[in-house]
């Protein structure tokens, strides 16, 4: 009777799961994200989930989190970039060499509002020159990708190293540092009603995709699980607003603020940092890549070139160029990576993105990128960047050493392809 009982509570969950339709995928590393988060808060005694760490967390993951983007692509197409962490590198030269020696010589300065845009904008075409180049090695001369980004990776490093003489780039543009963490966020006010309106967004874009499936008759789910979804979303979105919000600017910066206006800081005036402009950086990439993943003729044929290239080839697709692209678009993304981790670091250093090729790749594929090609989602990359990211700081909180920490690091990744594998095989989806 007990077995009868616990089989129909399972089969229950089941059913529960199958009508709300959550990808079973995506639910596993969700779990795993809050097992991670729930172990480290009790190692830290409670430090690992404060809003501060939080905050640190999520403008920390970024720039990972922005390549991991571009790198599904690239993986989906059965290729890999080992070069990301050093083209990310050489962007962020160019973008802080604009800044402090070529625009100051032709009369830009510092301070200036055209300083930021114009060094982002050469920044963003030098990523996109190198990543499509990449792209004609490996679609037209026919060179596998490893080798060519393996070059790349080597060359692109000392580049960077060679632009700037082995020396720290900086101070960088005022207007540059907000792009890249605590310099630079939205407060609480406006973070509120940016929440609003992702929660307005989630619903209205649930409630289309029911019309959608109505109209084309398809199965819909239930009133009470879209319901459920709306939410759920709700709770999630709103939740991360007002946990970043909670974190508060420090009494003395505050006083700094006041004191330079010629004014006096109210007692026990308090104001929140709310959401940083890095992280809706890495919100609206996500949004472009899933939208051109899931709704334009690029992105299909970037799956369909997954699945099976000749297939694909034999269809039409030009596969090549098709190469050019993806690589060029993980360049692109590159440069911005670059752009938000210099400005988060107010400068540029000779070791920024070093090993993060290896953090985006795995990112990627502790996401549900599946190596063989031909599957993959936006959503569950960021996912993944920030598992690490969150093994990696809560770790450095704990006081492992680093040669550990990459150690774990590694065997995580070993673990999440093995959990893949046997996901697809019991699933079918080999």
């Amino acid at each position: 009777m007990a077995d009868a009982s616990a089989s129909g509570t399972s089969q229950g969950r089941k059913n529960i799961f199958k009508t709300l339709e959550f990808d079973t995928r995506l639910l596993g590393m969700v779990g795993a994200f809050v097992l991670v988060c729930i172990v480290f808060n009790v190692l830290t005694d409670g430090r690992f989930l404060t809003p501060r760490n939080i905050f640190n967390l999520t403008i920390q993951t970024v720039s990972v989190a922005i390549m991991a983007t571009g790198m599904v692509f690239v993986i989906v197409t059965r290729h890999i970039d080992l070069s990301v962490g050093a083209l990310l590198a050489t962007c962020s030269a160019i973008m802080a060499i604009m800044q402090t020696q070529i625009l100051p010589g032709i009369g830009i300065d510092y301070g200036s509002p055209l300083m930021a845009p114009v060094a982002i904008l050469v920044g963003l075409l030098a990523g996109g020159l190198i990543g499509a180049f990449h792209g004609w090695l490996v679609g037209y001369l026919a060179i596998p990708a490893f080798i060519v980004t393996l070059g790349g990776f080597l060359v692109w490093r000392n580049v960077a190293w060679y632009l700037t003489s082995g020396q720290t780039i900086g101070p960088l543009d005022d207007t540059f540092q907000k792009l890249g963490g605590i310099g630079g966020t939205l407060g609480t006010t406006a973070s509120w009603i940016l929440g609003v309106i992702a929660v307005a967004a989630a619903c209205y874009g649930i409630l289309q995709a029911r019309r959608a499936r109505i109209a084309h008759e398809f199965p819909v789910k239930p009133v009470w699980a879209e319901a459920t979804l709306m939410g759920l979303s709700a709770v999630l979105i709103l939740g991360f607003v007002a946990t970043l919000n909670a974190y508060s600017v420090p009494t003395r910066v505050l006083a700094r603020e006041f004191e330079a206006r010629g004014e006096v800081m109210p007692e026990g005036f308090t104001q929140g940092y709310g959401i940083p402009i890095s992280v809706l950086i890495l919100i609206a990439i996500a949004v472009v890549m899933t939208v051109v993943a899931r709704r334009t003729r690029l992105g299909r044929y970037i799956f369909a070139t997954g699945g099976n290239p000749d297939a694909a080839e034999l269809s039409g697709i030009n596969t090549r160029l098709l190469t050019v692209k993806v690589f060029a678009i993980m360049g692109l993304l590159c440069a911005l990576a670059g752009m938000v981790a210099s400005a988060r670091l107010s400068f540029h250093s000779n070791d920024i993105g070093t090993l993060d090729e290896l953090r985006v790749i795995a990112a990627a594929v502790i996401g549900g990128t599946a190596l063989a090609g031909g599957i993959g989602t936006i959503y569950g990359a960021i996912l993944g960047a920030l598992i690490m990211q969150s093994l990696q700081s809560g770790m450095a909180m704990v006081g492992v050493d680093a040669p550990f920490q990459n150690i774990v690091v590694g065997g995580v990744l070993v673990l999440a392809v093995l959990v893949d594998i046997i996901y697809r095989k019991r699933t079918g989806d080999v």
